[in-house]
C-alpha cells in the first residue's frame, strides 16, 4: 500500500484504504477502483490523498493506531457532545442527559484505546492522516487523542494518567463551540481582535467542562493549558516550564503536529517531515524538549507508504520505521537517479553501514 495526494490519483486505482464522507459513511471501500467522478469528489471534500494498492506497494503494510471502526466512532461521538452542548436547549435536562451518554461512550472508547496501546507499547504512528474539510475540528480532536495517548505510553504514563491524557485531548478544542463560526473558520488572517477572541475558547471549554460534567481534574486541566508554550509565550496565562500540567504540555505538542499537517482552507498542510522539524527546532523553546524527543520516537516523519527521494537520487517507498532511528527507516526503492524504473530492492537506512551518508531528502509524488 502506499499513498498518492488527491491530485495525482488516476482512474482504476485501486483503494487500499477505506475513505468515509462527511457524515461518517462509507465513500470509497477498500478494494474498489477509483473512477473519474471519485476523484473530482475527493478533490472537493479536502482530502489530501488516498491509499491505493498496486503492484509495486504489494508488500508493504501500513498499520493505524487505532482501526476506522474506532475511528468515525469517536468523531461522531465527539461531534454530537459539541453540537448538543452548542444547541439553544442546552441547558435542558434532555439535553444534558444526551451529552452525559456521548461523554459515557467517549471515555469507554479512550479507555479502550488506552489498553490497546499499552498491549502494544512499541507502537509508532505511522499514517497520513485522511481528514477532510468539512468536521475538521471532530477529527483533529480524535488525532490529538491519539497522538497524546501515544505520547504518554512512550513516558510510561499510568493507565490512569493515559486515561485523563486522552480525554483531556479529546476534548481539548471543547471551547471553540462558544465563539463565532466565521471567526473560527474565517479564510484570511484573523484581526488582532478576533485572535484575541478565539483564544479564549481554551478557557471558556474548561469552565464549561468543569462546572458541568463530572470530569477528572487533570483532564480539564489539559483543556485549559493546551496552548500554554514550555517558553511562557502561551495563553491564557502565559505559564511557563513545569507550572503547566503534563498533560498540557503533551496536548500542545499534539495540537500543534495535527493542525500543522492538516489541510486547513487557508493554507496547505505541511509534510509529516516538515511539522515534525518544526516540532523538533521548538523543544525547550514552545514545547518540553524531553518530550519532543517522545514524541519524534512514537511519530514517523516518514510514514510508511510514502514515495522518498534519497540523497544519493535513487527514489523508492518508506516500509518500515524504527524508534531509535525516526529519520532513516527501511525503504523499498524503485527508481534510479535518472527516473528509471528498476527491480525493487529494500534498503536499510538505519543498520547498511554503506549508506551512512544517505538520507531522506525530499517525499515526492510518483
Amino acid at each position: 500500500m502506499r499513498f498518492i495526494p488527491a491530485e495525482s490519483l488516476v482512474e482504476g486505482m485501486i483503494v487500499g484504504k477505506s475513505l468515509y464522507d462527511k457524515n461518517h459513511n462509507l465513500l470509497l471501500s477498500e478494494g474498489s477502483v477509483v473512477h473519474s467522478s471519485y476523484v473530482e469528489k475527493i478533490l472537493k471534500l479536502g482530502y489530501q490523498g488516498v491509499y491505493i494498492d498496486d503492484e509495486v506497494s504489494k508488500d508493504i503494510v501500513v498499520k493505524d493506531v487505532i482501526n476506522d471502526e474506532i475511528r468515525m466512532k469517536m468523531i461522531q461521538t465527539v461531534k454530537d457532545v459539541c453540537i448538543y452542548a452548542n444547541g439553544s436547549n442546552s441547558n435542558t435536562k434532555e439535553t444534558k442527559e444526551k451529552i452525559d451518554k456521548g461523554l459515557d461512550i467517549t471515555k469507554k472508547l479512550i479507555g479502550n484505546i488506552v489498553e490497546e496501546l499499552l498491549m502494544n507499547k512499541d507502537t509508532m504512528v505511522n499514517l497520513i492522516d485522511l481528514k477532510f474539510f468539512d468536521d475538521y475540528t471532530y477529527f483533529h480532536s480524535v488525532n490529538v487523542a491519539v497522538l497524546s495517548i501515544v505520547m504518554g505510553v512512550g513516558i510510561g504514563l499510568s493507565k490512569e494518567d493515559l486515561f485523563n491524557l486522552g480525554l483531556g485531548a479529546i476534548l481539548h478544542d471543547m471551547g471553540k463551540i462558544f465563539v463565532d463560526k466565521d471567526v473560527i473558520n474565517k479564510p484570511s488572517k484573523l484581526t488582532p481582535e478576533e485572535y484575541e477572541y478565539v483564544k479564549k475558547h481554551s478557557e471558556f471549554g474548561y469552565k464549561y467542562l468543569k462546572e458541568t460534567y463530572q470530569i477528572p481534574t487533570a483532564a480539564y486541566v489539559g483543556v485549559l493549558q493546551h496552548h500554554e508554550k514550555y517558553d511562557g509565550t502561551g495563553y491564557p496565562s502565559n505559564a511557563s516550564r513545569d507550572s503547566i500540567s503534563l498533560i498540557g504540555r503533551i496536548i500542545c505538542i499534539a495540537d500543534v503536529y495535527d493542525a500543522l499537517i492538516s489541510n486547513r482552507p487557508y493554507r496547505a498542510p505541511l509534510l509529516p517531515s516538515e511539522a515534525m522539524e518544526y516540532i523538533m527546532a521548538n523543544g525547550g523553546l514552545m514545547f518540553d524538549v524531553n518530550l519532543t524527543r517522545v514524541f519524534a520516537r512514537k511519530v514517523a516523519p516518514f510514514p510508511v507508504g510514502t514515495y522518498v527521494q534519497l540523497s544519493n537520487g535513487y527514489k523508492g517507498i518508506v516500509s518500515e520505521n524504527y524508534e531509535d532511528a525516526c529519520m532513516r527507516p527501511q525503504v523499498k526503492i524503485i527508481m534510479d537517479p535518472e527516473g528509471k524504473r528498476i527491480m525493487p530492492r529494500f534498503i536499510e537506512l538505519k543498520d547498511d553501514k554503506s549508506l551512512r551518508s544517505v538520507t531522506v531528502s525530499a517525499i515526492n509524488n510518483i
